[in-house]
């Protein structure tokens, strides 16, 4: 009986054992934390945050429940202040979620008995040389801002701002504040399109910051010419965007701003463009001048979800909508998507260092995201469907991550490549770690170690740096000898030409017939002399078929030495190339034009013939060797702000191939110039035609084979 129990009580303790390590996992597999490639793709990493509790009104000790609250704020002891817009009054919590007092009744600064009227928004500042540590409360539906102690005393009450910047029918709604270490008051007002108010102290008005640049489109423009004083206000209120919410790091005097009312498609298609100027972005980030001045370093504009189309559900559609910051430790900031239930975190220079949060029910779920707040190593994530304050608290993985950040700030960069050597350890998927150690070895002086790890981030811009130091050290090492070698170039390449001259001239007069290498050389006459060029290769037989052919291959090998020889900061992911593809990416165009050409001019008195015209366009490929090969070359040893040449280098190729192709044709057919233009462009119009009958010829092709192979199949199947 005792060894029966025992067995009994060793499979109860084992089922409760593997119960506990389910509920752990269903737990843990509430939300997915997770990262974006450089491509766009979600990497997921470990949690940086984990929920820990959920503070209801019960466990705050409050009588009356909290009921749609609309902001959320901590201070510097850890404290909670929400805004219960539903219950007008505003909730103090002591740093163990309790509450400590409430404000909603008052007597204003005239004795007579007064009340908050919905209050939207909430800050604290912390005390200072002018006053003590305040509550600043955002009443909006009595249209002011009303002042109290620590301890929720009235003080005062800001009244709305008079300015005749304001519009005479403008109705002030502040919704969200902030209050810098100079007293100075930034108020969102949700009706205010103008930008964010700022305020003395005093409640007098100094002006707007931060106003929403506004894109018009050529019409709009038009337009406005023909519309009244009014009609134009109007239309300004319309598409101008208003703010939602602020923050501010005090540290940095900066305030972080929120905007959800962005055109949608305006906002994904600076994601798409991976634009970093923030002129569609939905958070900004201003100075005192209200210049912004957000870093954007990062792969992805700070504009929360990225890949918004594919992780998108049926009920969660398009880009993030954004309706709260907060700053966190080390110059980090979240922002919170309201449709996503999700918060996005960055660094100070604009990379992501994690993305969590879901909808549901479990523990870290949330039912609809209303603010977010750091208490200490905690997050706090005001929850305004189901009344109450998620926790989350930092993991050693967050931890980690955050002494990385702490590390590379106070330049100990020792100690910052140990800390992402460990992030990395945890998370090989994490880019910034490796953008991290790469800068740390870089303000080592390690440069060429630092390479492979901003290879392995896709960061060209910090490659390109410690790339310049190199090639600075390498040139000053090597420096006679590299003006030995650029000389040696320059009269190498001025000899090589006045060689294929030489050649050219003799061959003029000797009457013979043209071996192989002179039909060759004849293309550098060409390129530089193309009327009487193209006339004599026509005309005197100066080049072949075979010519024509080789510098067809030519230009093949040029493209695919391009393709697979282009240095880093040009070809990032060095993809591997196929000789057929760049077989294909030369003579498809080039048998299309010359095709074309020659069917429009036959009708159209043309004197070449389909043989003139492929060996004249064949021989006009030269340029593309001459150029984009050294330009190939160039770009293993060029910087960022160098391969705008290559690029220029590459442009002109194609546009001399593009004008020695015209002169070329027109000298072929003996055309005027006006007449050849019209013949290039018909040329064009027919490549398209061409184009077309292919493809519809190879479907009908395919139709009919499938149709044949199914009758086949069926004959076969019945027999």
């Amino acid at each position: 009986m005792k060894k029966f129990s025992k067995i009994l009580c060793t499979f109860f303790a084992i089922l409760m054992v593997v119960t506990a390590a389910c509920v752990t996992a269903n737990a843990g597999s509430a939300y997915q934390t997770y990262v974006y490639s450089v491509d766009g793709k979600a990497l997921y990493s470990p949690d940086a945050y984990t929920a820990i509790s959920s503070i209801g009104s019960d466990y705050m000790g409050l009588n009356v429940p909290i009921e749609n609250p609309g902001d959320m704020v901590t201070d510097q002891a850890q404290n909670v202040y929400i805004a219960d817009t539903g219950n007008n009054r505003i909730v103090v919590l002591d740093r163990y979620y309790k509450v400590n007092f409430t404000i909603a009744e008052f007597s204003n600064d005239q004795g007579v008995p007064d009340r908050l009227t919905a209050p939207q928004g909430v800050f604290v500042s912390e005390p200072n040389e002018k006053y003590g540590k305040l509550i600043w409360v955002c009443d909006t539906g009595a249209n002011r801002i009303v002042v109290f102690d620590e301890f929720g005393n009235f003080q005062r009450i800001v009244e709305e701002p008079e300015s005749t910047l304001f519009e005479q029918d403008s109705v002030y709604k502040p919704v969200a504040m902030a209050v810098d270490s100079y007293n100075r008051l930034y108020v969102v007002s949700s009706t205010t399109y103008q930008g964010i108010i700022v305020m003395t102290d005093a409640g007098e008005f100094t002006g707007f910051i931060g106003a929403q640049a506004v894109s018009m489109s050529m019409w709009d423009i038009i337009w406005r010419r023909f519309q009244t004083e009014d009609q134009r206000k109007a239309s300004e209120q319309k598409v101008s965007t208003e703010f939602n919410n602020i923050t501010i790091n005090m540290n940095k005097g900066l305030v972080y701003v929120t905007t959800s009312t962005i055109d949608e498609s305006a906002v994904a298609s600076a994601i798409t463009e991976k634009d970093k100027t923030g002129t569609n972005s939905p958070v900004k980030l201003l100075n005192a001048n209200g210049s912004e001045i957000m870093r954007r370093n990062g792969f992805w504009m700070p504009a929360g979800e990225v890949d918004y189309s594919s992780r998108s559900t049926d009920e969660i559609t398009g880009v993030s909508k954004i309706i709260d910051a907060a700053v966190g430790p080390e110059d980090t900031w979240s922002i919170i998507d309201e449709k996503r239930n999700r918060i996005y975190t960055y660094d100070f220079d604009g990379n992501l260092l994690f993305a969590f949060g879901d909808k549901g029910t479990m523990l870290g779920n949330l039912g609809s995201i209303e603010a977010v707040a750091y208490q200490g190593t905690n997050m706090l994530v005001l929850d305004k469907t189901n009344d109450n304050i998620t926790v989350f608290q930092r993991t050693e993985y967050g931890d980690i991550l955050l002494s990385a950040i702490a590390a590379e700030s106070t330049q100990d960069f020792d100690l910052a490549i140990s800390l992402w050597t460990d992030v990395l350890k945890r998370n090989s998927n994490f880019d910034s770690a490796y953008v991290g150690i790469g800068q740390a070895m870089y303000r080592n002086k390690d440069y060429a170690n630092s390479l492979s790890y901003f290879e392995s981030a896709y960061d060209t811009e910090n490659w390109s740096n410690s790339y310049k130091e190199i090639r600075k050290e390498w040139m000053s090492t090597y420096f006679l000898l590299l003006l030995l070698i650029i000389v040696g170039l320059i009269v190498g390449i001025t000899l090589f030409f006045k060689w294929m001259a030489k050649i050219n001239r003799r061959v003029a007069t000797s009457g013979k017939k043209r071996t192989f290498g002179q039909e060759i050389a004849y293309g550098f006459h060409i390129i530089f002399h193309p009327f009487d060029g193209f006339w004599d290769l026509k005309h005197e037989k100066r080049g072949s078929v075979r010519g024509a052919v080789f510098f067809i291959v030519l230009a093949v090998a040029t493209f695919y030495y391009q393709a697979i020889g282009q240095g880093y900061l040009l070809d990032t992911e060095a993809e591997l190339a196929s000789v057929w593809s760049q077989v294909l990416g030369v003579l498809v165009p080039l048998l299309l034009f010359v095709l074309a050409n020659w069917c429009l001019t036959t009708l159209f008195e043309g004197e070449g013939s389909f043989k003139d015209v492929f060996v004249a366009c064949s021989y006009s490929l030269l340029p593309i060797p001459m150029l984009v090969i050294p330009a190939t070359i160039y770009s293993n040893f060029c910087i960022s702000t160098e391969t705008d040449i290559i690029g220029f280098i590459s442009a002109f190729a194609f546009i001399w191939l593009g004008m020695l192709i015209f002169f070329g044709t027109m000298v072929t057919h003996d055309y005027s110039m006006g007449k050849n233009v019209i013949t290039v462009l018909g040329t064009i119009v027919g490549m398209v035609f061409i184009m077309f009958v292919a493809v519809l010829f190879t479907t009908l092709v395919s139709k009919i084979v499938s149709l044949i192979t199914n009758i086949v199949d069926e004959i076969q199947y019945r027999l």
